[in-house]
């Protein structure tokens, strides 16, 4: 039995960051029923290509970005625009642990599905809204959508190559990492409701902003700023707080270097032939690395080129010294490492017997997650939802 095994989701949310928070319930055990638009269901179903294949190898109308965030969910189609619609998921949320949605601010009230409203009829209820800026202030009532936000929260402006340099200039992450990490602190936001109920009885509302989960998560950058008065900018792949800790090119292609101390710093330049760069007083702290960076970079650049990536990391590696290769999307699902943490994992879909999709990175001892379960078709599971409720 996963360890939400006796909790049930109603999820109202679409594309990414609800999904992502429910498909993680679900991944636990939870039982999540995913309400969507009769004949048209998640927006996500028509982002595409690519689209799942059948087990003849023809196209299905499963886009691959509606497959990433849904599994383990039953799809139950409603029309909430309807006076009916709305008695069946207030039947749903009377019966229900959470309810995840994310419509504009007051978009819910307008169907009466709102927390104030719900609360009335399961005082018990967790009621998570994710919205673009939160359910208060200046910006409450603007949509908010990941890409947007990347750049209105600074994640876009130490994001890419430094000014100056080849191709500078203000680049958004290569997935939809602020919706990602939304649905991630939903989830967490969401269970600690849940372990409080334990204790209170009542459920409560969790209200996320994808903008204020952006400034949570510019980390050190953000305290660069708020502590050091550092407002940061782009330095492609280096590190605005460590040095060395960036790619270099190699004699074949880029490497990843991650010098964490200054141990490692001199094991680094011994091996790349250069010792005297450890004792160098501009050089052996990292306090003096940042300051000196500029000095410090051309002569390791210069060492990288000599040699192919592999022959780097062999040597950096048997030396104690932490690098990597930049790899493709491909290269990391024929990862070993990822097979042997099953994090490619086969998902029986009613169309595709062999569909593979990524399995979750939660890992627990005594209730593993059940991450095999495919995502639902449009409607799949309407009959079998409805057919327990008490409708007219």
């Amino acid at each position: 039995m996963g360890a939400l095994s006796h909790i049930r989701v109603l999820d109202l949310s679409r594309v990414l960051a609800g999904p992502w928070a429910s498909q993680i319930l679900a991944d636990l055990g939870a039982e999540v029923i995913k309400i969507e638009r009769p004949g048209h269901g998640d927006d996500t179903r028509a982002w595409g290509p690519p689209f799942m294949s059948d087990s003849d190898g023809e196209p299905t109308s499963e886009s691959a970005y509606y497959l990433c965030t849904n599994r383990g969910k039953q799809s139950v189609c409603v029309d909430m625009k309807t006076p009916e619609g709305q008695a069946v998921i207030r039947q749903l949320a009377a019966d229900s642990d959470i309810l995840i949605e994310n419509f504009k601010v007051g978009g819910a009230a307008g169907f009466g599905l709102d927390y104030p409203s719900l609360a009335q009829l399961n005082p018990r209820l967790v009621y998570c809204s994710i919205t673009g800026f939160g359910q208060n202030g200046p910006l409450k009532d603007r949509p908010g959508y990941d890409f947007l936000v990347q750049a209105m929260g600074g994640l876009m402006s130490v994001t890419g190559e430094k000014n100056g340099e080849p191709g500078a200039g203000p680049q958004k992450v290569g997935v939809a990492l602020t919706d990602i990490m939304t649905g991630l602190y939903a989830a967490i936001g969401i269970l600690a409701a849940l372990a409080e109920r334990d204790q209170s009885g009542l459920g409560q509302h969790v209200d996320l902003a994808l903008l204020d989960v952006t400034a949570a998560t510019l980390a050190n950058q953000a305290t660069n700023y708020l502590v050091g008065g550092m407002n940061p900018t782009r330095l492609g792949n280096a590190h605005p707080n460590v040095v060395p800790y960036q790619s270099f090119v190699c004699a074949d292609g880029h490497l990843i270097v991650a010098v964490g101390n200054d141990a490692q710093f001199r094991r680094f330049v011994v091996e790349l032939g250069l010792p005297e760069l450890a004792d160098d007083p501009r050089f052996v702290t990292n306090r003096k690395r940042v300051e000196h960076r500029e000095e410090l970079i051309p002569p390791l650049q210069a060492k990288m080129l000599e040699q192919s990536k592999q022959e780097w990391i062999d040597r950096l590696e048997q030396a104690g010294v932490p690098a990597g290769p930049i790899n493709s999307v491909a290269e990391v699902f024929d990862e070993p490492q990822l097979a042997a943490r099953q994090m490619r994992v086969q998902v029986p879909h009613p169309l595709n017997p062999e569909l593979e999709l990524v399995g979750s990175p939660i890992k627990l001892s005594r209730t593993p997650v059940d991450d095999r379960r495919p995502p639902p078709m449009l409607g799949e599971h309407t009959e079998q939802v409805l057919a327990k409720l008490d409708l007219p």
